[in-house]
């Protein structure tokens, strides 16, 4: 292929993402960043610079990041024993300082900063900011008893007025996933979660969920399902084919629909530019589920 037939195929790329740029226009998207985009450099750059790209060509991304690896690293060096149940960290009041210290202060800073090199213009917030996300405690079932897990958030009630302000200042909020409670108190909260509660409340376009997985399969060596709906999630839930640590993600995933979002992504991280692949090209790379 010669210099100006690889401008020519350049050029038609482009073209072909044009009614979709058309049709997202001014509306919201969400995508939670977590998995292996956040520890890989390439894919890091990789998805802030598929962010700028979408705020600057008339998109409102919002980000919402997790950071587990990063909190257990740190409560390892105070000594504090990481304990999980029904997949959620058990937070004591220790727990949730430090948590709260590495996700707002050393996470989602490093996030921004990377952002703003790339010309995004990003704010970084929790949900203490503006009480942007309410919550209460969480209480997780074992054996059928109520268990308390510590300082871990439900939430009640998102403040959208905060994210609204960001948004139409021609900022990229970033979001850690830090509630408060009616005592001033922090909450640790699941990211899938604060990504899914967001985005139903802000009636986004799109949910977009990061991961370490190409999408949902048919089946352990199964195709790829580029689009599927909530039955038959459901069913490939009861036939165990979605298990683990997807049935909670997939769960909200459904949820944030019947509230409202148009539509929910889960795609592969692990493909540098997946967010672009995923909204502006046909097919795109993971599973899109819709009502």
């Amino acid at each position: 292929m010669n210099d100006m037939e690889l401008l020519i195929k350049k050029a038609g790329i482009l073209i072909e993402a044009l009614p979709y740029i058309q049709h997202f226009a001014g509306k919201t998207i969400v995508v939670k960043y977590g998995g292996n985009a956040m520890i890989n450099e390439e894919l890091k750059n990789s998805v802030m610079e598929d962010l700028t790209l979408l705020k600057y060509i008339g998109l409102n991304p919002i980000l919402v990041h997790g950071g587990g690896p990063d909190i257990s690293a740190a409560l390892k060096s105070f000594n504090i024993e990481s304990q999980f149940i029904n997949g959620l960290r058990v937070t004591d009041e220790e727990t949730v300082k430090v948590a709260q210290m590495v996700l707002v202060g050393k996470t989602n800073k490093e996030i921004v900063s990377l952002l703003n090199q790339k010309g995004g213009n990003a704010l970084g917030i929790c949900g203490i900011d503006g009480n942007l996300i309410k919550c209460k405690k969480l209480y997780t079932d074992v054996d059928g008893k109520k268990t308390d897990i510590g300082y871990v958030g439900d939430i009640v009630e998102i403040n959208n007025k905060v994210l609204e302000y960001i948004v139409k200042d021609e900022f990229i909020p970033v979001v850690a996933p830090i509630g408060v409670g009616e005592d001033g108190e922090s909450y640790n909260i699941n990211a899938d979660t604060v990504a899914g509660a967001l985005a139903a409340s802000l009636n986004a376009e799109k949910l977009i969920m990061l991961t370490d997985v190409e999408g949902i399969k048919t089946g352990k060596d199964g195709e790829l399902l580029y689009y599927t709906n909530k039955d038959e999630i459901l069913d490939l839930i009861g036939k165990e084919v979605i298990t683990g640590g997807m049935i909670p993600k997939v769960l909200g995933c459904l949820e944030a629909l019947d509230k409202g979002v148009k539509s929910v992504h889960i795609i592969d991280g692990r493909v540098p530019h997946c967010l672009l692949l995923e909204i502006f090209t046909k097919s795109g790379i993971g599973t899109m589920i819709e009502k």
